[in-house]
């Protein structure tokens, strides 16, 4: 029995992901999820009075878009283009997500982590994408 890949996102014959939106919804969409789970788990705290509501760290809501940054990352073929973009996109996207995290320090933790996490998941694709290709085109 053969196993299928979903089509989505869609992907080239080496598991890299084909589009930009691609990236970005699937991305968005493993923060939305990630921001669900630590509203449930923090709604849950503060009623078992561990703390109050708002004080998880919404930084947590990116691991899933991590997750599948990741997974494009590797199926890049090991070598200084993806290694330099990789580095590059994570720094940009780690700079941005303090940036606006410290723009909005008076909100609740679960607030403006949540909002860095989406800023870093934006930055990290919108760097991450074109530069990979860019770079591997200048390479060959």
């Amino acid at each position: 029995m053969s196993e299928q890949q979903s089509a989505f996102p869609r992907r080239d014959d080496d598991g890299r992901i084909r589009f930009l939106g691609d990236l970005l919804g699937v991305s968005l969409a493993g923060v939305v999820i990630g921001m669900l789970v630590l509203v449930i788990f923090d709604t849950a705290f503060a009623w078992f009075g561990a703390g109050d509501f708002g004080q998880a760290n919404g930084w947590l809501a990116v691991i899933l878009a991590v997750w599948l940054f990741w997974e494009d990352f590797r199926a890049w073929e090991f070598g200084a283009p993806r290694v330099v973009a990789g580095l590059v996109a994570l720094a940009m996207a780690v700079v941005s997500g303090l940036l606006v995290a410290g723009v909005v320090t008076g909100l609740p933790p679960l607030l403006s982590g949540g909002l860095a996490a989406v800023t870093f998941t934006v930055v990290y694709a919108l760097v991450w994408f074109p530069g990979v290709r860019w770079l591997v085109d200048r390479t060959t």
